[in-house]
């Protein structure tokens, strides 16, 4: 199961933050200052997969953009880098070459692009064209 997914910039400043399972607001900081600090230490040569407490971390870079899933021991690794392919797969065809000034300035997007992959801690959906029909209807009716 999925407990969080996090996108942070170089810099560790997070950017998207979503929790699948409760964590009290005055632990969500520090817990998100000492996950960015695990992945964004290590060298581009190490593994993307991290066991951290009593979860894995799931990480991949996209230019200055850092992707972080934790998932549950369970979980599959390989499912979940997949899954974050697909999900800037996604970003990359709605903004056309996705930045981390579109994350910024379009997060209420983002999040609709997020929880139509991802409800509940399960992935209910990868289709790039079902996961964006909701924000093409959306567009839709604003320009008209």
């Amino acid at each position: 199961m999925i407990k969080f997914v996090l996108m942070v910039n170089r810099q560790g400043q997070t950017r998207l933050s979503r929790y699948y399972q409760p964590v009290e607001l005055s632990r969500r900081a520090a817990l998100e200052a000492d996950v960015v600090r695990c992945c964004l230490s290590r060298k581009k040569e190490q593994c993307s997969f991290v066991e951290y407490k009593d979860f894995k971390l799931v990480y991949r870079q996209y230019a200055a953009l850092y992707i972080v899933v934790g998932v549950s021991d369970s979980e599959n690794e390989l499912s979940i880098y997949e899954l974050v392919h697909n999900f800037v797969e996604v970003l990359d065809k709605y903004f056309s070459r996705v930045s981390e000034l579109d994350i910024m300035f379009n997060l209420d997007r983002v999040h609709i692009i997020l929880d139509e992959m991802i409800q509940n801690g399960h992935i209910v959906e990868t289709n790039k064209s079902r996961i964006l029909a909701p924000l093409t209807a959306l567009d839709k009716m604003t320009d008209c």
